[in-house]
């Protein structure tokens, strides 16, 4: 598939249902904060359109007109796609590997937790870039959706828990914003967990996410408990199951094909 350059984007609606929760929230991410990429089969009149953003694809369209070996942009990824796609996903990469998810939607109020001693939950500001830099390369997922530390920081959509010092000891933030859903994503320091910072930090944000207009969702794996736990304490409820695909490596080399001409 080629990238596609911003004039040539697709609408939104007619590849994807706008106003979903979960990482269906994603489309409207990308078109909203440019952070992310759209693909397609050609960029006039496609048959089918992906749009990719920190490690997640949604795919959707005609499969019969994907070539398999143009799909490695897509290797080590979350992709959630029709069932119709798995044959030319099969074909493109070593392994293909089921994962079942879950979302919730925030469905009860919750008192937020008074957090310890020396520690302020509040909205980061662009000041703040620096502290979640230094949250270290194994926690760069966490504004890999607003394109880094310095976009999160200034995106207004996110609450931390910060120290004294300055430095950020647990965050939590609209992962994927839509104009309906936005989809939670949460991270604590290791020294810091079990103190309830992320339960205060998705609280704040809950709260903020509301007094927008919109509703807070959350999407995680079956199998992972903690955050199922959390996402049940902080007042969210199951909306719906889904499974998406984790890609391995290409099976082919990569094709390199030029990007539509601006």
């Amino acid at each position: 598939m080629i990238q596609l350059p911003p004039q040539h984007l697709p609408a939104v609606p007619r590849w994807f249902t706008p106003g979903a929760p979960g990482p269906a929230s994603l489309p409207e991410h990308v078109a909203a904060t440019g952070v992310g990429r759209w693909w397609a089969d050609r960029a006039l009149d496609p048959r089918a359109v992906a749009v990719s953003c920190a490690g997640h694809v949604l795919l959707s369209g005609d499969p019969h007109s994907v070539v398999p070996d143009l799909l490695s942009p897509f290797a080590h990824s979350h992709v959630e796609t029709p069932a119709r796609f798995l044959p030319v996903l099969g074909s493109a990469f070593d392994r293909v590997v089921p994962d079942e998810r879950m979302v919730y939607i925030h469905r009860e109020p919750v008192e937020p937790p008074r957090p310890p001693r020396g520690v302020t939950v509040r909205r980061l500001t662009p000041a703040d870039a620096p502290a979640l830099a230094a949250l270290g390369p194994g926690s760069a997922w966490i504004h890999d959706s607003w394109g880094g530390p310095e976009g999160l920081s200034a995106s207004g959509h996110s609450w931390a828990a910060v120290e004294r010092d300055g430095s950020v000891a647990a965050v939590a933030c609209g992962y994927f914003t839509g104009q309906t859903y936005e989809d939670v994503a949460v991270l604590t320091t290791p020294e810091r967990r079990r103190e309830r910072l992320a339960l205060a930090c998705v609280t704040a944000l809950c709260a903020d996410i509301t007094a927008r207009g919109r509703t807070a969702s959350w999407s995680c794996g079956r199998e992972n408990r903690p955050s199922r736990l959390l996402a049940w304490t902080a007042g969210f409820r199951l909306h719906r199951e889904y499974v998406q695909y984790v890609t391995g490596k290409p099976v082919a080399p990569p094709r390199h094909v030029t990007d539509v001409p601006a």
